[in-house]
């Protein structure tokens, strides 16, 4: 079956890349490459302005690291995840992913490198990956830049969610791979 999937998605991926412009230049009569162009000056003009929004979230990411809250918070929960036996390595993934995408990404690639990616924290932290969001990078530069100014309900939604991922993504593992 997987390899079925990789013969079609071999072929379908050029099909449709080849489909969706020769549709709309064809049946919906557009301008393909004037209406290109102006989609990209609108990505690059989106781009400038949420470059601000993208320096302010990376310097709170930074000074939090730097400040040794991440750690305090760390050795806060650290007795309640061993008392579950939930792999404590995984906390900072918990922390980091609602924050930045690509911290999370690097820690999760060292967690695989050090135990193996069918370990169960690799497992956990996979799951975890896939299963939670940047919460805070998305309200930060998305809102930003669409000038949502009352983000309280959606920052409220979106850490809950990401909790509620992070426990399942566990819970799930635990159960399936111990």
């Amino acid at each position: 079956m997987y390899n079925i999937f990789t013969q079609l998605s071999s072929y379908l991926i050029p099909a449709i890349i080849v489909f969706i412009p020769l549709y709309a230049l064809l049946r919906k009569k557009q301008p393909v490459y004037e209406v290109f162009v102006d989609g990209a000056k609108d990505g690059f003009e989106t781009a400038i302005a949420i470059i601000p929004h993208l320096v302010g979230m990376m310097v709170a990411i930074s000074m939090f690291r730097a400040s040794g809250a991440m750690e305090m918070m760390l050795l806060a929960f650290r007795p309640i995840f061993d008392s579950f036996g939930v792999p404590s390595e995984v906390l900072p993934l918990g922390i980091l992913r609602p924050i930045t995408g690509a911290g999370s990404l690097a820690f999760t690639a060292d967690l695989i490198a050090t135990y193996g990616p069918d370990s169960l924290i690799g497992r956990i932290a996979s799951t975890i990956q896939g299963s939670t969001d940047t919460t805070l990078y998305v309200l930060t530069v998305y809102f930003g830049a669409v000038a949502v100014r009352n983000s309280k309900y959606a920052l409220k939604v979106g850490l809950i969610s990401d909790l509620v991922g992070f426990v399942a993504a566990i819970v799930i593992c635990m159960l399936v791979f111990e």
